[in-house]
């Protein structure tokens, strides 16, 4: 044969056929596929809404969305402290695609609507889209989440409220560097902790001195650090300082009123290895301008009000990620043969879908019951169950999400491990919330803070796990065992990990029990209550029913 012929005529330019390799994951209904999401909200009365929810699942499910995410992550921001002639702009620039998916968020009221169009069922409704939302892209869920939890901390000083309220709760997002004055829409972030302290906020060091008058509403001036400032574009800070008082909440602009530029200056940008699209940085505050927020030396108190609406985000944040990876193993395993099957046929394949499918229904269902709680604050029973299921809650799904990633990565393959695919990327992000906002050990140490201020609190949490009485005798043990050893006050402080767990787990399965079908409930009891010990996914009991947990993990 002449070699030429075989080069000119092509037949070395192919060598074989790509076959046996899934589709890329877009165009799906996110809401619709996912049937355990569609009927929380349909049992909470609000499946009038469903139009408008299928209409966003669609949007999160597009090929369109899934690129933003894709291309946001793939551009880092970048840090100009500077412009040309040197004046000091402490300016972060994003790739337009992170923009555009503020602008969708902030559009769809993600950072405001439960305040700006309050209404029984707005917590609930607003916490199912972000949960659609963040499986697109999580990075750009900080200054949403940020700005959406300024507002409860707000409220503790109502003239600054009534000032800025407007602009917050606006569904315009305006990214430029400029004064809040020519804007009409402001995005919030926040800035506590300080190199020495890190959660320990009561070592701050920042110092705040009236510029005027002292107390609350008045203007002060700021000088100090902060070791941990994430979304530095955003155009109001809640920051603590000390002042003769104590520890001290503060409203910072990025823009004295006057139009100049307010002295809080960026040294650098972390370089993370999740949350990359997102800008975290370090600043130091040179004299910079804000009012105190609430009574001088009541920082704390003024500013967890924004605390605890950021963790309960990231527990929906962290649910989100599960689903995606769960979706994104699913998918995989329907389109890919090996050993002569289809993955998703092969028992021990279906073994472990359906544990990763348990996980993940849990965690949005535990997510979804806090954000029906926090739709009636004046209900007593929801106020004390909201303010301990969210550490215990935050603690719990946040922390079993990265083992979760991990699985459903090699679910996926080698495939999963390179950039070019969406495992690598929510791989890297799931650790991200289980240390934001308070990591483990905090969260736990703010569940007995909450039994030992409000004692009730438990009552409430055992009355809740009364509604799934009598549906499962694994999870009636699990009760009886853990009100036993709650009533125990020796070593809580030694054993509060311990307690959160099965906390956590007696919630999720009572709320299953409740809400689930028969056979999910009894699985996820049977693998989860029935013994003890490290377990790893992929060991759920026989006889539960794997493939019709599947099915209903991922209806696509």
């Amino acid at each position: 044969m002449n070699n030429a012929h075989i080069f000119s005529g092509g037949f070395l330019a192919e060598t074989h056929r790509v076959e046996n390799q899934p589709p890329v994951l877009v165009d799906y209904n996110a809401f619709l596929a996912d049937p355990a999401l569609c009927g929380t909200l349909a049992r909470s009365g609000l499946d009038h809404l469903a139009g408008d929810l299928e209409a966003f699942g669609a949007r999160a499910g597009s090929a369109e969305m899934i690129e933003l995410g894709v291309v946001a992550n793939s551009h880092p921001p970048e840090l100009w402290t500077h412009d040309r002639y040197g004046h000091r702009i402490d300016e972060v620039r994003f790739h337009p695609a992170y923009h555009q998916l503020m602008r969708y968020a902030i559009e769809q009221g993600l950072h405001a609507s439960p305040w700006s169009e309050a209404r029984l069922g707005a917590q609930l409704v607003r916490a199912a889209r972000y949960y659609l939302h963040t499986q697109v892209e999580a990075a750009h869920g900080c200054p949403i989440t940020m700005t959406y939890a300024a507002i409860p901390a707000l409220r503790h000083q109502p003239d600054l409220l009534a000032r800025f309220a407007g602009k917050i709760t606006s569904r315009v997002y305006d990214s430029r560097n400029c004064p809040d004055g020519d804007k009409a829409g402001l995005t919030v972030g926040m800035a506590m902790t300080e190199k020495q302290g890190g959660s320990d906020v009561r070592t701050n060091t920042t110092r705040a001195w009236p510029v005027d008058q002292p107390g609350p509403g008045q203007a002060y001036e700021l000088l100090g650090h902060k070791w941990f400032v994430s979304a530095p574009m955003c155009d109001l800070f809640l920051v603590l300082a000390q002042t003769d008082g104590g520890l001290s909440c503060f409203l910072l602009p990025r823009w004295r009123p006057d139009g100049s530029k307010n002295p809080l200056q960026i040294q650098q940008l972390k370089r993370k290895m999740g949350n990359v699209a997102n800008a975290s940085c370090e600043t130091e505050l040179r004299g910079a301008l804000a009012w105190m927020v609430g009574e001088e030396g009541r920082g704390v108190r003024t500013i967890i009000e924004m605390v605890a609406a950021t963790r309960y985000d990231c527990m929906i944040g962290s649910a989100a990620g599960m689903r995606q990876a769960l979706v994104q193993a699913i998918h995989h395993c329907r389109h890919r043969r090996a050993f002569g099957a289809w993955l998703i046929d092969q028992p021990l394949m279906q073994n472990l879908l359906a544990d990763l499918a348990l996980e993940s229904e849990a965690a949005m269902t535990l997510a979804m019951r806090v954000a029906r709680a926090l739709d009636e604050p004046d209900n007593e029973h929801e106020r004390l169950l909201a303010r301990l299921a969210t550490p215990v809650g935050k603690y719990w799904i946040c922390k079993r999400t990265p083992n979760h990633a991990y699985e459903a990565m090699e679910v996926v393959g080698g495939t999963g491990v390179m950039e070019s695919h969406i495992m690598a990327r929510l791989f890297r992000e799931s650790p991200i919330n289980a240390i934001w906002e308070g990591s483990g050990n905090v969260q736990c140490l703010d569940m007995l803070r909450a039994m030992a201020r409000e004692p009730e609190v438990v009552d409430v949490w055992f009355a809740e796990l009364e509604r799934g009485a009598g549906g499962n005798a694994a999870l009636d043990r699990h009760v009886a065992e853990l009100k036993r050893d709650l009533a125990d006050g020796e070593a809580l402080d030694y054993r509060a990990r311990d307690l959160a767990d099965r906390m956590a787990l007696s919630l999720q399965a009572a709320l299953l029990v409740q809400q689930a079908p028969g056979y999910v409930a009894d699985a996820f009891c049977a693998s989860r209550l029935g013994s003890t010990g490290t377990r790893n996914y992929g060991t759920l009991p026989r006889a539960v029913e794997c493939a019709a947990i599947i099915e209903r993990a991922f209806a696509n």
